[in-house]
Formats: structure tokens, C-alpha cells, sequence
């Protein structure tokens, strides 16, 4: 791991002290790290050594390959334009963890994105987080704990993985992904303190092509018409949600720079290669109308998870835009 020090050393004294809880949530954004965490958590868990653990015996190398039996994994799976965790995979999850250890002392339970499980998923795992087998610890991570139901959340220890400071993502990117200092600057700016972003990022162009895109088609819209909006609103519905929530993401960056600019401060930017563009909007503004934009845009993303008509809330969404 690299950052989250307070975490893993929290974790590290639990495992020692043999005062591991029955299930840990661990929610941050995506690409802050939470499934690193958890994987390598699951690691120590299943390893006999002392900590830390060995990287060296079977249960270190089997966890390392993702083939370690006593390591039980449900992640979302493709479907309907949407990343979903299927109540039948939890079922069977349930199952699992009902028998005992193959290899090592427990079983591990991941349940990774939990948050992209229906109600009825997470109702059918109720259960066994109520009731645990003595032998299992249930490691969840979700974007954030409003995302599960409350009844989940209030039975297990949660930890908040915080962003990690600029610098860090850069010496990071720089000294173990060998990555360029100027693009390692960029994305050390656009991560926004999510790390594991930042390292998909490095290598695709295809990404970062598209991001440049989107910010392009923020710019005709704040200069566009109704029907220019109308339009795009359309379009966009019809990639998915999948594909809404990182453009909100993105936007929702953006106007937060501009934000910061119609306030007057010289923070440091998100999107740094946009600063002309950004002073060129603050300087249209006040901060309450910049304010609006990325509270609108934070809505729109939390009604998307409501399954509300998506071409609908992206219309609202981009009507709210000053047009300037």
C-alpha cells in the first residue's frame, strides 16, 4: 500500500492483538485505493507469519495470483449498460462461507463495489452479517456508506479512505510507475488524491482522449442553446450509467475549479490545463451560480443511483447551467 498509513496501521493492531472485527467497510471514491486495502488485508488474515505478512508461504502466494481458496470474492458483473451484483452470487456467497477453511485458520469474504447491489442483494446478506460464522471476516468496500443500506453499514467497523495528498500520487507515479514528471504532475492533479486512478490512467490514452472530450463538450454547452442541451442530454442517457457517473465526475471537477477561481483563491486546480478556460467562466460568475452548477451536478449523480429516468436528470441538470 502506499498512503493510508492511519489504516493500515489500525489494521495492522487488530491482526496482532487478535482483535480482527467480523466485517470492515471501507468506502472512498473510486480509484482511492479500497480494493488494494482489502485485498491486501485479506492477505495478512489467511498468513501464519508474524506481521507483517511474509509475501513468501502458500497462502501469500495463492492470495498474490487471486486463487486462494478461503478467499470468497463477489464483484459486479456487466449488464443492462450497468455494473450489478446479482442476488444469486451473494446467495451462493452465503453458502460459502458456511463451510470451513480449505487451507488456512478462516475464510475471507470480499464483497467488492457493494454499492452497485440492489436492495434485495444486500437483504439477502443480512443475514450472515447478522450471524457470522465464528471462522469469517467480511470485508466490504462501496463508494460511499449512503450507498448501503443502513442496517449493513451499522454492523460492520467503517473506515473512510481519505484522498491522498498531491505529492504523494506524484513521487508515486514517478518513482515505482516510472512515469514522466509531466504527466505524472497532470494526473497527480486530476486523481484528486485516488492513486490507483491516477495508475490506470498512465497507460491509457484512450481515457485520457475521452476526458479531454467531455471538458470540450462542457465547453458548447455553457456556450450552447436549450436545444444544444436537449440534445446532449439525450446522448448521454443512452451510454448508461457507467458511462454518466465519471462525466459527472468530471464536470463536477471542473466547476469546483471554477468555484475556487470566482472565490478568489489559488488553491490548486483539479484540471490545471484547463486554468485559462476555468478563469475565463470565473470571471463570468459569482460564486453562488458556480456553487449551483456543481450542487446540481452532485444531485443528478445521487438520483441516477435512484433509478430515476437518466435523460430526464441530465436535462434538468444541464438547464441549471449558466449559459455563458
Amino acid at each position: 500500500m502506499i498512503g493510508h498509513d492511519w489504516l493500515v496501521n489500525t489494521l495492522r493492531r487488530d491482526r496482532a492483538q487478535d482483535r480482527v472485527r467480523h466485517a470492515y467497510l471501507f468506502t472512498g471514491p473510486a480509484g482511492i485505493g479500497k480494493r488494494t486495502l482489502a485485498g491486501e488485508f485479506a492477505r495478512a488474515l489467511l498468513c501464519p507469519n508474524a506481521d507483517p505478512p511474509c509475501g513468501q508461504c502458500r497462502h501469500c502466494q495463492l492470495a498474490a495470483k487471486g486463487s486462494h481458496p478461503d478467499i470468497l470474492t463477489v464483484a459486479p458483473v456487466k449488464a443492462a449498460r450497468q455494473s450489478l451484483i446479482r442476488v444469486d452470487a451473494v446467495r451462493a456467497l452465503n453458502y460459502d462461507v458456511t463451510l470451513k477453511p480449505v487451507e488456512a485458520g478462516r475464510r475471507v469474504a470480499q464483497l467488492l463495489n457493494f454499492h452497485a447491489a440492489n436492495a434485495q442483494a444486500m437483504n439477502a446478506f443480512l443475514k450472515t452479517l447478522e450471524e457470522p460464522p465464528g471462522r469469517v471476516v467480511i470485508l466490504i468496500t462501496a463508494e460511499g456508506a449512503d450507498d448501503l443500506l443502513p442496517t449493513i453499514v451499522s454492523r460492520c467497523q467503517v473506515y473512510n479512505l481519505r484522498p491522498l495528498p498531491l505529492a504523494t500520487v506524484r513521487e508515486a507515479l514517478i518513482t515505482r510507475w516510472l512515469a514522466p514528471s509531466e504527466k505524472a504532475d497532470l494526473l497527480a492533479h486530476l486523481a484528486q488524491g485516488r492513486l490507483g486512478w491516477a495508475v490506470r490512467m498512465l497507460n491509457d490514452e484512450a481515457a485520457l482522449e475521452a476526458r479531454t472530450q467531455r471538458l470540450d463538450d462542457l465547453a458548447r454547452l455553457v456556450g450552447g442553446t436549450r436545444v444544444d442541451r436537449f440534445a446532449y442530454a439525450e446522448r448521454l442517457a443512452k451510454e448508461g450509467v457507467d458511462r454518466i457517473r465519471p462525466t459527472l465526475d468530471l464536470w463536477q471537477g471542473f466547476w469546483r475549479d471554477v468555484l475556487l477561481r470566482t472565490a478568489g483563491t489559488e488553491a490548486a486546480l483539479a484540471n490545471p490545463d484547463r486554468e485559462a478556460e476555468i478563469r475565463r467562466l470565473a470571471g463570468a460568475m459569482g460564486p453562488a451560480q458556480a456553487h449551483a452548477v456543481v450542487a446540481g451536478l452532485r444531485r443528478t449523480g445521487e438520483l441516477l443511483g435512484k433509478n430515476v429516468n437518466a435523460r430526464l436528470a441530465l436535462e434538468v441538470c444541464l438547464m441549471e447551467w449558466p449559459r455563458v
